[in-house]
Protein backbone atom coordinates (compact mmCIF):
# COMPACT_ATOMS: atom_id res chain seq x y z
CA UNK A 1 0.00 0.00 0.00
CA UNK A 2 2.76 1.77 -0.52
CA UNK A 3 3.59 4.47 -3.36
CA UNK A 4 4.93 3.69 -6.80
CA UNK A 5 6.12 6.01 -8.87
CA UNK A 6 7.55 5.56 -12.26
CA UNK A 7 9.29 7.48 -14.92
CA UNK A 8 11.16 6.82 -18.17
CA UNK A 9 13.71 9.14 -19.00
CA UNK A 10 14.52 8.42 -22.17
CA UNK A 11 10.87 9.20 -22.55
CA UNK A 12 11.39 13.21 -22.01
CA UNK A 13 13.30 15.76 -22.74
CA UNK A 14 15.89 16.91 -19.97
CA UNK A 15 14.58 20.24 -20.02
CA UNK A 16 11.19 18.68 -18.70
CA UNK A 17 12.66 15.48 -16.59
CA UNK A 18 13.31 18.08 -13.60
CA UNK A 19 10.24 19.32 -13.55
CA UNK A 20 8.54 15.62 -13.52
CA UNK A 21 11.01 14.31 -10.60
CA UNK A 22 10.78 17.23 -8.46
CA UNK A 23 7.79 19.29 -9.19
CA UNK A 24 7.54 23.28 -9.74
CA UNK A 25 5.73 26.30 -7.85
CA UNK A 26 2.91 28.15 -10.47
CA UNK A 27 5.36 30.72 -12.02
CA UNK A 28 8.49 28.95 -12.17
CA UNK A 29 8.43 29.02 -15.81
CA UNK A 30 5.61 30.33 -18.29
CA UNK A 31 3.23 27.64 -18.63
CA UNK A 32 3.62 26.98 -14.39
CA UNK A 33 -0.16 28.24 -13.40
CA UNK A 34 -0.16 26.90 -10.32
CA UNK A 35 2.28 24.31 -8.18
CA UNK A 36 2.71 20.35 -9.17
CA UNK A 37 3.91 17.47 -6.91
CA UNK A 38 7.07 16.06 -8.88
CA UNK A 39 7.22 12.25 -8.42
CA UNK A 40 9.88 12.64 -5.63
CA UNK A 41 7.39 14.01 -3.71
CA UNK A 42 3.62 11.55 -5.00
CA UNK A 43 6.58 8.59 -3.94
CA UNK A 44 7.23 9.66 -0.35
CA UNK A 45 7.35 6.88 1.55
CA UNK A 46 7.28 4.05 -1.23
CA UNK A 47 9.56 3.55 -4.47
CA UNK A 48 10.79 5.90 -7.03
CA UNK A 49 11.12 3.67 -10.22
CA UNK A 50 13.81 5.63 -12.84
CA UNK A 51 13.57 3.45 -15.94
CA UNK A 52 16.39 4.31 -18.01
CA UNK A 53 18.16 6.49 -15.89
CA UNK A 54 21.09 6.61 -18.28
CA UNK A 55 19.43 9.25 -20.35
CA UNK A 56 19.69 11.21 -17.52
CA UNK A 57 21.36 14.53 -18.28
CA UNK A 58 24.95 15.15 -15.74
CA UNK A 59 23.13 18.13 -14.03
CA UNK A 60 20.31 16.02 -13.34
CA UNK A 61 21.66 13.06 -11.88
CA UNK A 62 23.53 15.76 -9.65
CA UNK A 63 20.54 16.73 -8.58
CA UNK A 64 18.97 13.29 -7.60
CA UNK A 65 22.26 12.76 -5.92
CA UNK A 66 21.99 15.81 -4.02
CA UNK A 67 18.27 14.42 -3.16
CA UNK A 68 18.92 11.24 -2.27
CA UNK A 69 21.40 12.24 -0.11
CA UNK A 70 20.07 15.52 1.85
CA UNK A 71 16.59 13.24 1.70
CA UNK A 72 14.91 16.66 0.60
CA UNK A 73 14.89 18.52 -2.34
CA UNK A 74 13.20 22.02 -3.70
CA UNK A 75 10.88 22.31 -6.42
CA UNK A 76 11.84 23.80 -9.46
CA UNK A 77 11.42 27.98 -8.85
CA UNK A 78 10.73 26.86 -5.27
CA UNK A 79 12.77 27.99 -1.83
CA UNK A 80 11.26 25.61 0.54
CA UNK A 81 13.02 22.20 1.43
CA UNK A 82 10.51 19.81 0.96
CA UNK A 83 11.93 16.56 2.78
CA UNK A 84 11.16 12.51 0.93
CA UNK A 85 11.52 9.35 2.39
CA UNK A 86 11.91 7.62 -1.02
CA UNK A 87 13.82 4.38 -2.33
CA UNK A 88 14.70 4.97 -5.79
CA UNK A 89 14.85 1.70 -8.22
CA UNK A 90 16.54 2.30 -11.26
CA UNK A 91 17.29 0.45 -14.44
CA UNK A 92 19.26 0.68 -17.60
CA UNK A 93 20.23 -1.24 -20.88
CA UNK A 94 23.14 1.07 -21.35
CA UNK A 95 26.73 -0.09 -19.85
CA UNK A 96 26.86 1.95 -17.01
CA UNK A 97 30.60 1.45 -16.07
CA UNK A 98 31.29 2.21 -19.31
CA UNK A 99 29.57 5.52 -19.09
CA UNK A 100 31.58 6.97 -15.85
CA UNK A 101 34.64 6.04 -18.05
CA UNK A 102 33.56 8.23 -20.60
CA UNK A 103 32.27 11.03 -18.51
CA UNK A 104 28.33 10.68 -19.44
CA UNK A 105 27.51 9.07 -15.81
CA UNK A 106 28.35 10.46 -12.20
CA UNK A 107 30.47 7.66 -10.98
CA UNK A 108 29.16 8.71 -7.34
CA UNK A 109 25.53 8.44 -8.17
CA UNK A 110 25.77 5.03 -9.73
CA UNK A 111 27.48 3.72 -6.16
CA UNK A 112 24.49 5.25 -4.38
CA UNK A 113 22.23 3.81 -6.37
CA UNK A 114 23.98 0.64 -7.10
CA UNK A 115 23.53 -1.77 -3.64
CA UNK A 116 21.89 -4.50 -5.30
CA UNK A 117 23.06 -5.53 -8.77
CA UNK A 118 21.10 -7.60 -10.89
CA UNK A 119 22.30 -8.21 -14.60
CA UNK A 120 19.54 -9.52 -17.35
CA UNK A 121 20.71 -11.41 -20.68
CA UNK A 122 19.26 -9.86 -23.56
Amino acid sequence: NKPFSAINCDAIQNTMLESELFGYEAGAFTSAERRKPGLMEVADGGILFLDEISSMSLDIQAKLLRAIEAQSFRRVGGTNLIKVDVQIVAASNRDLPKMIRENQFREDLFYRLNIVDLNMAP
